[in-house]
């Protein structure tokens, strides 16, 4: 366990604090579990309010330059109004529920880029500290995970995920920003495609799940992105052939292409999309009947173009910060959030 000290209001050294999360990750709209632990500092003080924010990582790339920075997107408070004595040890116990559009941040144990948060923040004597700052994993719910599958046994490519700024129109979207799963094509498609965007907006009776098409433009037609949504309910996770459905998504998607665009064979450039039934599709992906299982080799560690480091999440930060761009460390996932993450402790204290 690390300990935080927090502000010396009394004078004599203040109280410290330490998040410890339980263990494993959660899922959208399930609860967030743990331990709130206090240590007294040189004498007693009046513990006024402890609360807990979730943290995002967020882009603005419609911004003039492009920005990133961090967007607090729940809050909870989780105790307060008790008074800890000086050296006394106290432990406060939290179940808080995760707001059902939280993104995904892995699959099958694998990163896949999005990084998220949980920041402690403790009120004393009048003065406010921000405490630790505790990574949170996020795995997909039945629904996320069993379309993310049908993809990979499609053939298509894993390139990145980010976490967005921005609402996208027509949805039920909460959050001011959106995860964005950006997907190579799969050679089987003879479309001009370049790119697919994924993006879930789980609800707590079902996930909205947005496709577009980014399509490359012709002689006689310039490039345009399509975009489609469907809408499955929680309990149609298992029911559904989800190899079959994924693809007609994807077809209807992508069916109204540039008849001048290119054709050449896509996928390339995308790694695998996570899976946990081995070996990867063939260039011209999986045959009639094939399960969820093929195609879904296990994501390569070490994805490239996480950017860490200097970008930090801004403390307190309520709304975007595009004063906060990140440095420029391209680093495996796992390495790159730990660094980011460890650059949080740079930062100032709150009045």
């Amino acid at each position: 366990m690390v300990f935080k000290r927090l502000l010396d209001a009394t004078g004599v050294g203040g109280p410290s604090v330490d998040t410890v999360l339980d263990d494993g990750p959660v899922l959208p709209g399930g609860a967030l579990t743990g331990r709130v632990l206090l240590r007294g500092g040189g004498e007693a003080v009046e513990v006024e309010h402890i609360g807990l924010e979730l943290i995002a990582r967020v882009e603005a790339e419609h911004t003039e330059g492009g920005s990133e920075g961090a967007v607090a997107f729940e809050r909870f408070t989780v105790g307060g109004g008790f008074r800890l004595g000086g050296q006394e040890e106290r432990e406060l116990a939290f179940s808080v529920p995760q707001p059902w559009e939280t993104p995904v941040t892995e699959l099958h144990g694998r990163p896949l880029g999005s990084v998220l948060g949980v920041r402690t923040e403790v009120a004393v004597a009048g003065s406010r500290d921000k405490g630790d700052l505790d990574p949170l994993s996020v795995r997909p719910l039945p629904v996320q995970e069993a379309v993310l599958e049908a993809l990979g046994g499609l053939g298509f490519g894993f390139r990145s995920a980010a976490l967005e700024y921005g609402r996208i129109g027509g949805t039920g979207q909460r959050l001011p920003f959106h995860q964005q799963i950006e997907l190579t094509p799969a050679p089987r498609y003879p479309h001009a495609v370049s790119e697919i965007e994924l993006t879930f907006l789980a609800s707590p009776t079902g996930v909205e799940v947005v496709l577009e098409a980014d399509k490359r433009g012709g002689p006689y037609a310039p490039g345009h992105d399509a975009l489609t949504r469907f809408v499955v309910p929680h309990e149609d996770a298992p029911a559904r052939n989800w190899p079959t459905e994924v693809d007609t998504w994807i077809r209807q998607v992508t069916e109204h292409r540039d008849a001048y665009g290119s054709h050449a064979a896509y996928g390339h450039g995308g790694r695998p999309l996570p899976g946990r039934y081995g070996t990867g599709a063939g260039p011209s992906g999986p045959g009639p009947g094939t399960a969820v299982a093929a195609g879904t080799a296990g994501l390569a560690a070490g994805t490239a173009g996480l950017a860490a480091g200097t970008a930090g999440l801004a403390a307190g930060t309520a709304g975007l910060d595009a004063g906060t761009a990140g440095g420029v460390v391209a680093a495996e996932v796992v390495d790159a959030i730990g660094g980011f993450f460890e650059g949080e402790e740079g930062e100032g204290d709150e009045g």
